[in-house]
């Protein structure tokens, strides 16, 4: 799993990578508010674990942005106000938790399954990129309403791209998705269904930025 974690204490924000990588979390640590949206629209992260106060964009604001692009991203709070009220804001802007400093590291720990859980659990909607169209339950994907068959890797390529319309999606995540532990990854193989996508949906329908990854328009 893939996190970024927004800290502008850099000390604690390096010490908590640490702990986070030991327990098999890629972490990309960021200080400041301003460079966070950037960072989401253009990588590709399951969770975000942020701070509220931040140097030039708030915490706050941030949520507020987040959910406003209808990003469903789970997001943890973790912050040194303590007070209900703090935690009462910040649950209604968006956050899906709220865990306040000091913290025990285990308990992080716990939060973050918690919230990997509920969200792998929640009901996936009908996945939309200009007239494209994919029910992930069903793996029924159309174009313009005229049902297109793709095999299992192209879907699997797909739908990786389109649950995170509007955002890269690196390679090496790509080819999470179509590989089983132990499968011999050919050097190409995301290139080659990359190609194949483009045939069935048109050659401008995925992005490529180059040693950055992938996406489709969203909505």
């Amino acid at each position: 799993m893939r996190i970024l974690l927004v800290e502008d204490d850099y000390q604690l924000g390096e010490s908590l990578v640490s702990a986070l990588s030991i327990e098999n979390y890629a972490v990309d640590l960021e200080t400041d508010g301003a460079k966070v949206i950037p960072m989401l629209n253009a990588g590709d992260y399951d969770m975000m674990v942020l701070d509220l106060g931040l140097p030039n964009v708030s915490g706050d604001e941030i949520l507020k942005k987040l959910r406003a692009a209808d990003d469903p991203m789970p997001v943890l709070v973790l912050t040194a106000r303590n007070t209900t009220a703090d935690m009462i804001e910040s649950l209604d802007l968006g956050a899906d938790d709220y865990l306040t400093k000091p913290f025990d590291i285990d308990e992080l720990f716990a939060r973050l399954r918690s919230l990997h859980r509920r969200s792998s659990g929640r009901a996936r909607p009908v996945l939309i990129s200009g007239d494209v169209e994919l029910e992930p339950k069903e793996q029924v994907v159309t174009k313009a309403g005229i049902p297109v068959t793709l095999t299992a890797k192209e879907l699997s390529v797909l739908e990786a791209l389109m649950s995170r319309a509007g955002r890269f999606v690196s390679k090496s995540r790509l080819e999470e998705g179509m590989y089983t532990w132990g499968d011999e990854v050919e050097s190409n193989t995301v290139e080659v269904y990359i190609s194949r996508l483009r045939k069935y949906f048109g050659s401008d329908f995925i992005e490529t930025l180059r040693s950055v990854g992938y996406r489709v328009k969203k909505g």
